[in-house]
């Protein structure tokens, strides 16, 4: 019988890369928590309707793409795996009465989300993404500040050649404008349309700016921009947008292509993209979508969000070759059963002075041994033997330089600060 092997569009998170999503999730969970948001967590599966109404029947990521399943309730419910964290994090914010609270809810989220897509580099079936959304202010400070905020942590990151794209898809009336134009500008071209676009001709014409077939995005050259159809409120909104972008000193191109996958936005959409990642170069993607929270069944609610792209951020942090888990302090070797039972010891407080400890549970002789320490990538190798064990002392070598001494394993423990110093020195 042969192994069980991991699904297509899943894979495992080895504990070589695991570091790299904790540096992420580290930097994004200071830098949100610096600006006063909050995390939550929501279910990983929700009711089919949920994301039929908030997403839109007539996207691609509800007709194609989401896993939905009958479970075992009688009679059976429709369930959905999260395509995307929005609509649950909303779901949530309505059913908890979290703008009963007053005031602006901010909130962000870390998790998998699950699409049924064709895999590639950076696009898996489970994957994950870390967002931000921003429940209850109208105020165009809050677009610009969710922007800044994901520049923030891409910057923090190391990220470079960076490109964020703005647009405004307007109020629902100037997309229903914008909407019928395209489909009149679009109708005489339909049968050199690629299928997928012939069929959103009607359904979802919007989405035919995001094709990626060569014919058809030369077709949409000469489309009507959206920025035309704009009310009066809805340029506003979007000048005071880039007013602050450009106080922020935040670059930005214009893109009226840019419409976003999904049906609830409104008004501002943007994009950060990478020019390391090739054709995926997304890695932040996000907008305003002020008509959502009413849909799903809660009060009239602003609000705007993002979310990141884990597994193309990673691609690009492992590109830059950037550190991907601390340093080892220490690497433990023994050998000897006195010898193996003080070094536990030693470890543990060690570790409990704060200090990275691995220790060798091989059993093997010292060589093996001394050569797993320097594969370790660890700062300094304690040596523990029969005489060590008996004498109560330690050899302490410093791989670097190959320096060695021999100290008391209480004068080791009573140094800390000493250590510490030369450790992180």
């Amino acid at each position: 019988m042969g192994a069980i092997q991991a699904l297509r569009g899943t894979r495992d998170i080895l504990p070589e890369e695991i570091g790299y999503w904790q540096r992420v999730e580290f930097v994004a969970r200071k830098i949100l928590n610096n600006a006063a948001y909050r995390e939550i967590r929501t279910p990983i599966f929700e009711d089919t309707a949920l994301f039929e109404r908030g997403i839109g029947e007539a996207t691609d990521v509800v007709g194609k793409e989401m896993y939905t399943f009958n479970d075992k309730a009688t009679p059976p419910r429709s369930i959905t795996l999260r395509p995307e964290g929005t609509a649950g994090v909303v779901r949530a914010f309505i059913q908890n009465s979290l703008y009963a609270q007053g005031g602006v809810q901010r909130l962000w989220y870390t998790g998998p989300m699950f699409r049924y897509e064709n895999p590639q580099a950076g696009r898996q079936r489970q994957f994950h993404q870390i967002g931000v959304e921003v429940l209850g202010s109208a105020d165009s400070r809050a677009d610009a500040e969710v922007i800044a905020l994901a520049t923030d942590i891409l910057q923090t990151l190391g990220l470079k050649n960076l490109r964020l794209s703005l647009n405004s898809v307007g109020n629902p009336e100037d997309r229903q404008r914008y909407r019928q134009a395209l489909i009149d500008y679009l109708t005489p071209f339909k049968d050199a349309l690629d299928p997928d676009s012939q069929d959103r001709l009607t359904r979802n014409p919007l989405r035919i700016l995001d094709s990626k077939v060569e014919r058809t995005q030369q077709i949409a050259t000469d489309a009507p921009s959206i920025l035309d159809y704009l009310s009066d409120e809805s340029r506003r909104h979007f000048d005071q947008v880039r007013q602050l972008l450009g106080d922020l000193g935040i670059a930005y191109e214009l893109n009226p292509r840019l419409v976003r996958g999904l049906d609830y936005y409104t008004h501002t959409a943007f994009e950060i993209q990478s020019d390391d990642l090739g054709a995926q170069a997304t890695v932040c993607g996000g907008g305003r979508y002020d008509g959502l929270v009413a849909e799903l069944g809660g009060p009239q609610t602003p609000a705007v969000g993002w979310a990141i792209g884990m597994e193309r951020l990673i691609i690009l942090l492992q590109q830059l070759q950037t550190q991907a888990t601390p340093a080892l302090d220490f690497y433990l070797v023994s050998r000897g059963e006195h010898a193996e039972a003080q070094a536990l010891i030693l470890a543990q407080k060690l570790r409990g002075a704060g200090f990275s400890v691995e220790l060798d549970l091989s059993g093997s002789a010292f060589g093996k041994q001394f050569k797993r320490a320097d594969r370790s990538g660890a700062k300094a190798c304690l040596v523990l033997g029969d005489a060590e064990a008996e004498s109560q002392t330690v050899q302490l070598k410093w791989l670097a330089t190959g320096e060695q001494s021999s100290l008391p394993q209480s004068d080791l423990l009573e140094k800390t600060e000493e250590w510490r110093c030369r450790l992180e020195g």
